[in-house]
C-alpha cells in the first residue's frame, strides 16, 4: 500500500512538472520578428538576469521586456516609438563581458541603424538610441547604397572582446561592422560575401551562430528563393582575422573580404528536382561542428524541412517532414507575395539533435518538438501546442544559454498575418527541458 502511495506521489509530481513547463505564456498580444535578425532572445546573467527579447509591436514601435523564466514577471520598455510597422525590424541582442548589453535594430533599407546600451537606471531596461550610418561612403561609388536591413550583433572574448555585428547592408549584401570599445563606437561596414559583378538584385541571405570566444558560424544562400532559379546553401565561419571552410581550410583573410558563395563549403546544392533553398537555424557543439537546418521548395505549396549535420568530415543531410505550403493569410483574388514564407524551424542549443518546428496541421500551423540520436535518419515527434484556432509560427530558444538557465521556446501566433508589413501577432513563451 505504502509503495503504491509512492507510485502515486511521483506520477503526480511528474504531472505537475509537465504542466507547469508546458504552461504557454503571453509576453505582449502585438508583437512580431522575423528569423534574420538574431539573437532575438538572449540570456542575461548580471544584475539583471531572465530572458531578454523584443518585437515590433502592431504601431511599428520597437519594444523590449526581460523575464523572469522562474516567476513568470517581465519587464518591458519602448526602445523607439513607432519606427516603422515591419517585422524586418525586430531588435538584436548580445550581452556585454561586463554583463551589461545592447539591442540593435534597423528600418527595412534604410540608411540607419540603431544601437542602444544597457540603462542605468533602475526603471527602464536602455538608454536613449543611438543612430548610426555603418555604410562608408567611400565605397559607394563601387557599390550600391542598398539600404541597411537586419543585424546581427556578436562578443568574441578572445578578441579582446570586440563586438562583431553583421547584416545586409551596402548593396544588400552580408556586411560586418565591430567595436573595440563595448560598443561606444563602430567601425564603417565592409561587405564580406558577393559574387562576381556584384550584382545589386543578388541578395544573399544568412544566419550566424557564435560561441561568444573565437568563432562565428555562417549559413547563407546565393539570394532570395524568390529571384534565384537555384539557390543553394553554402557554409562557412569567421576565426582569429579570417574566414574558413567547414574543413579548416582557409578562404581569405578579413582585410582581403568579400568572397564569393562557391569559395565556401557547399551544404546543399539546389536542383531543378530538388528545390530552391532558404536558410533557418544554425547551431554548433563544443568541438565547433555544425548542425543546420532549411528548407527546400521543390514547389512554391511544399516546404521541406532539412537537418544538416558536420560531423568533422562530411555533412549527414536529412530530411525532417513537409511543412506544407506558406504561413501568410493569402488575400483571396490575389498571388501570394511571400510563398517561401516557411513557418519556421530552430535547434536546441544545448542539444543539436532537437528542433522544435512549425508545420501544418490540419490547417493550422502548431510547434512541435522533433528528436533524432543518429544524424537525422529517423525522427520522433510530440506536439508543442496543438487543436490551435491560431497559427503558431516562427519558434525561437534564446542564446547565451549558461547550464544553469532555464531553457525556454518562444513563437509567434498571428491572429492575421498577410504581410510582414500588415498583421498582428502575439509572442508567446513556455519553458522546456
Amino acid at each position: 500500500m505504502k509503495k503504491n502511495y509512492l507510485i502515486l506521489c511521483v506520477l503526480l509530481c511528474v504531472s505537475f512538472i509537465s504542466k507547469a513547463q508546458n504552461k504557454i505564456n503571453t509576453i505582449t498580444d502585438a508583437g512580431a520578428w522575423c528569423w534574420f535578425s538574431d539573437p532575438r532572445a538572449i540570456y542575461l546573467h548580471g544584475d539583471r538576469s531572465g530572458v531578454l527579447t523584443g518585437w515590433v509591436k502592431s504601431d511599428g514601435s520597437i519594444e523590449a521586456a526581460l523575464i523572469n523564466p522562474k516567476t513568470g514577471d517581465w519587464q518591458s520598455q519602448i526602445l523607439y516609438p513607432q519606427l516603422e510597422k515591419d517585422d524586418h525590424d525586430n531588435p538584436a541582442f548580445v550581452e556585454l563581458p561586463d554583463q551589461n548589453y545592447m539591442a540593435f535594430y534597423a528600418k527595412h533599407v534604410k540608411q540607419h541603424l540603431y544601437y542602444q546600451h544597457a540603462s542605468t537606471a533602475d526603471s527602464s531596461l536602455f538608454d536613449d538610441p543611438i543612430t548610426y550610418d555603418p555604410i562608408d561612403p567611400k565605397v559607394l561609388a563601387r557599390y550600391p547604397r542598398g539600404g541597411v536591413t537586419y543585424t546581427n550583433p556578436y562578443v568574441l572574448s578572445k578578441e579582446d572582446n570586440r563586438i562583431y555585428c553583421m547584416g545586409r547592408w551596402t548593396g544588400f549584401k552580408p556586411n560586418i561592422m565591430w567595436s573595440d570599445d563595448l560598443g561606444q563606437s563602430f567601425t564603417k561596414s565592409k561587405v564580406f560575401i558577393a559574387e562576381e559583378g556584384f550584382e545589386p538584385s543578388n541578395r544573399p541571405y544568412v544566419k550566424y551562430y557564435s560561441d561568444g570566444k573565437s568563432r562565428i558560424h555562417i549559413i547563407f544562400t546565393d539570394g532570395h528563393p524568390r529571384n534565384e532559379s537555384l539557390n543553394s546553401v553554402y557554409y562557412a565561419y569567421y576565426e582569429a582575422g579570417a574566414f574558413w571552410k567547414a574543413d579548416g581550410s582557409k578562404i581569405c583573410n578579413i582585410d582581403q573580404i568579400p568572397f564569393a558563395p562557391e569559395q565556401a563549403t557547399v551544404v546543399y546544392q539546389a536542383t531543378t528536382d530538388s528545390g530552391r533553398a532558404w536558410v533557418y537555424d544554425i547551431v554548433a557543439d563544443k568541438k565547433g561542428r555544425p548542425t543546420i537546418l532549411y528548407a527546400r521548395y521543390p514547389s512554391e505549396e511544399e516546404h521541406l524541412y532539412y537537418y544538416a549535420q558536420y560531423d568533422g568530415k562530411q555533412w549527414h543531410d536529412s530530411f525532417i517532414c513537409n511543412s506544407g505550403q506558406w504561413f501568410p493569410q493569402t488575400v483571396d483574388g490575389q498571388t501570394e507575395k511571400e510563398p517561401h514564407y516557411s513557418a519556421g524551424m530552430v535547434l536546441h542549443p544545448r542539444d543539436p539533435n532537437t528542433v522544435y518546428l512549425s508545420r501544418s496541421v490540419a490547417g493550422v500551423f502548431e510547434i512541435e518538438k522533433w528528436t533524432t540520436q543518429n544524424q537525422g535518419k529517423d525522427w520522433s515527434s510530440t506536439a508543442m501546442t496543438s487543436g490551435s484556432s491560431k497559427d503558431n509560427v516562427r519558434p525561437y530558444i534564446p542564446r547565451n544559454m549558461q547550464r544553469k538557465d532555464q531553457p525556454m521556446l518562444l513563437w509567434m501566433e498571428n491572429d492575421h498575418y498577410v504581410h510582414y508589413t500588415n498583421y498582428k501577432s502575439a509572442i508567446k513563451y513556455v519553458t522546456i527541458p
